[in-house]
């Protein structure tokens, strides 16, 4: 899943994602992934940190305190890179951090920190 407010990011990391075999469903906010999230049920999720309504500390906040999803991976993506932000991102659980603007091999390498060996098809 990958949960961004700007349509650039979202398509850039779906073109990416979908190239190396993944299937991914895209989220414009933080609310808009909530609602998607049990249906979907993604192995990796990707979350903006900077968006409107719902910012994505809070999202990830949420998406770590539902049980079921507790042990999901959440990627923060942030133009910002700097201590106080990765910090922020690591107290609501967050397991990694991206900034943006990303590579393809940076998310790929991103999703393949947390693919399971045995596992062929992804959700981020």
């Amino acid at each position: 899943m990958v949960i961004d407010d700007s349509n650039t990011i979202r398509r850039s990391a779906e073109i990416f994602l979908v190239q190396a075999g993944c299937q991914v469903v895209l989220a414009e906010d933080g609310f808009d992934a909530l609602a998607k999230i049990a249906d979907h049920q993604p192995s990796v999720i990707f979350c903006d940190i900077m968006m409107p309504r719902l910012d994505g500390y809070q999202t990830c906040s949420l998406i770590k305190k539902n049980p079921k999803f507790k042990g999901t991976p959440v990627i923060m993506l942030s133009s910002k890179d700097g201590l106080f932000d990765r910090a922020r991102g690591r107290m609501v659980g967050s397991d990694q951090y991206l900034t943006k603007p990303f590579t393809k091999d940076s998310l790929l390498q991103t999703v393949a920190c947390f693919a399971l060996p045995a596992e062929n098809e992804s959700n981020p």
